[in-house]
């Protein structure tokens, strides 16, 4: 990938994400976890300090085994067991219907094939297990979407392939997820063509 993508980049990712404005929305959305999570995209680990005592067991997918040594401390203070999964050809070496809860933090948006991504993530999923969510994406504003269009084929090669125009909530509902709880709003901290928020979660059905 790369000395940019593979080195650069995460340690970038790590020191923007983890700044106390991202950390208050990951204390909202991870309290809905519980049992076997898997987490796609789990990068440097900023989410693990804040799983609950629900869960009981945690698969981390990330391409960047980069981010694995920037996580060790907080692999190292996790009460929950943390196992890596290598992520091949778009697939996840995991079971079916082998998951309770899916996390997606800041994720979606940097999948080549979402819909390939999400069906796994449905796959992987209990009868009615739940997909948590907490993305940035498509702008309901017509003019800042129209900016995002243009801005997006750029962003994305030094973004690490993010996407700033993917509606999250149409593509979660096409890959045949059940929404069950969605607020959108502008996260003004990341600017207006980054900052429109999709938080919820989605049953698999």
């Amino acid at each position: 990938m790369g000395l940019y993508a593979d080195h650069i980049l995460p340690r970038g990712i790590d020191w923007v994400m983890g700044k106390p404005e991202f950390t208050e929305l990951r204390r909202r959305v991870t309290p809905e976890l519980a049992g076997t999570v898997l987490e796609v995209g789990f990068g440097s680990g900023l989410n693990l300090p804040h799983y609950p005592e629900t869960v009981e067991r945690l698969l981390a997918i990330d391409p960047a085994t980069v981010g694995r040594k920037l996580a060790r401390p907080r692999l190292e203070a996790s009460p929950v067991p943390v196992e890596f999964v290598e992520l091949g050809d778009g697939t996840y070496p995991v079971d079916a219907a082998s998951v309770d809860c899916v996390l997606s933090t800041w994720t979606l948006c940097t999948i080549p094939d979402l819909p390939a991504a999400l069906a796994e993530m449905r796959r992987v999923l209990v009868p009615g297990g739940r997909l948590v969510f907490l993305e940035h994406g498509l702008s309901p504003v017509a003019r800042v979407a129209r900016w995002q269009r243009r801005i997006t084929p750029f962003h994305r090669l030094w973004a690490g392939g993010c996407r700033l125009d993917v509606p999250i909530d149409e593509r979660i509902r096409e890959a045949g997820f059940k929404v069950e709880r969605l607020e959108n709003y502008a996260f003004e901290k990341a600017g207006r063509l980054a900052g429109w928020t999709y938080e919820g979660t989605a049953r698999s059905g």
